[in-house]
């Protein structure tokens, strides 16, 4: 599969631009200034079958490529939208599809498919681990035909608007397993049952309006026909959508990048200051170029990534180098367009400084460059590990 057949959703995309054309900045500023969930948003996109992308048709989903999800979520962005409200959806759900049993495919796919259940929490992270993973203190214990929940987990996004949420506890103590990456498993929990019993959610106030939470369990049950594939593997089975989630997030931030440099470059040409158009000086013409040509080498790793995904092959470099790439890209772009209008950047009615808080997430989310640096030197680059 070559880049050509990559980026030639241009009929998804054109669909999206007309669907998000219906949400325009006024939506978003509404919502900031409530902290709410963008519920008519993902509504329009649920129906319009753009969620369920990934989903096989024999599920009720439409059966697309990562490629076809890239251009989903990265027009969202370069219209002006927010995908993160519904993003992971597409895919936390793989792991369902690709390790879950076929009860379990045939139980909660088609409903997410069709929007009448939503897979949009991911209890990863924890406050003592951050993103090591591997050292997460929530346990899951068997207790005949159900595992007992205790722990809590932070920074688990749309908790509040979600049914059902994909668990990592840890079912074998640290200290009993040969390897740190075992041990650990993962849970499908139907919040709706267990919110109030065993499960609290508390929402975090953040910077950008994410819906983040934290959340804790006590004494939390959920069904043992709840577990994703074998017990004590969920570490490999997390990690095995960390590619596509890389992939799609890096996506985002591209069509943001795009979004802050047609802006800047639209100004430029309309601002007229000492005579002439403020885009015929240097100093304002070259940022925005610099992040045009950032964002464009950004875009050619993205899709190299989702060219070797969609062929079966281990993209673990193309995915990494995007994300943090773009992620790159998208505030380079971002900073530039600020720069650009100058005052008129921190103003709420052009939507620049939303878009500025929320794109600036990336870098840090969901992994962070540091982390990506050091994936790049050991494993790419064959360097001693580091400490």
């Amino acid at each position: 599969m070559n880049e050509m057949q990559i980026d030639s959703h241009s009929e998804i995309r054109e669909e999206v631009a007309k669907l998000c054309a219906r949400f325009p900045g006024e939506y978003w500023r509404k919502l900031d200034e409530v902290r709410g969930y963008p519920t008519e948003f993902v509504q329009a996109l649920t129906e319009a079958g753009y969620l369920g992308a990934l989903i096989p048709e024999e599920y009720g989903g439409a059966g697309l490529g990562l490629s076809a999800a890239a251009a989903i979520l990265e027009e969202v962005q370069h219209q002006g939208c927010n995908g993160a409200a519904c993003h992971a959806q597409m895919y936390i759900m793989g792991t369902i599809l690709r390790h879950g049993n076929e009860a379990q495919k045939q139980k909660y796919l088609p409903g997410i498919a069709d929007g009448s259940l939503r897979l949009q929490a991911f209890g990863v992270t924890e406050p003592t681990s951050g993103t090591d993973t591997t050292a997460l203190r929530t346990v899951a214990r068997r207790e005949g035909d159900k595992y007992i929940v205790n722990g809590q987990k932070i920074w688990t996004s749309r908790a509040e608007h979600s049914d059902l949420m994909l668990l990592l506890a840890r079912t074998t103590p640290r200290d009993q397993v040969a390897k740190k990456t075992e041990g650990l498993s993962t849970f499908i929990v139907d919040m709706r049952e267990v919110l109030g019993k065993g499960l609290t959610i508390r929402p975090i106030r953040t910077m950008m309006n994410h819906n983040t939470c934290e959340v804790f369990f006590d004494n939390m049950e959920v069904p043992a026909e709840n577990l994703v594939g074998e017990e004590g593997k969920g570490f490999r089975y997390v990690l095995d959508g960390m590619n596509a989630e890389r992939l799609l997030i890096a996506s985002e931030c591209i069509g943001d990048a795009k979004w802050f440099i047609e802006k800047a470059v639209t100004y430029s040409k309309e601002r007229v200051l000492f005579g002439r158009p403020i885009g015929a000086n240097q100093g304002v013409q070259f940022p925005i170029a610099r992040a045009y040509a950032q964002m464009r080498a950004a875009e050619a790793i993205v899709h190299k990534g989702l060219a070797k995904f969609e062929a079966g092959e281990r993209p673990g470099e193309e995915a990494n180098m995007g994300k943090m790439l773009a992620a790159e890209a998208s505030w380079a772009a971002g900073e530039a367009c600020v720069q650009t209008y100058g005052g008129f950047g921190f103003a709420e009615e052009y939507d620049i400084e939303r878009k500025f808080r929320e794109t600036r997430l990336y870098q840090v989310a969901p992994i962070s460059t540091n982390l990506i640096l050091s994936y790049l030197g050991e494993h790419v680059l064959g360097m001693p590990r580091s400490y």
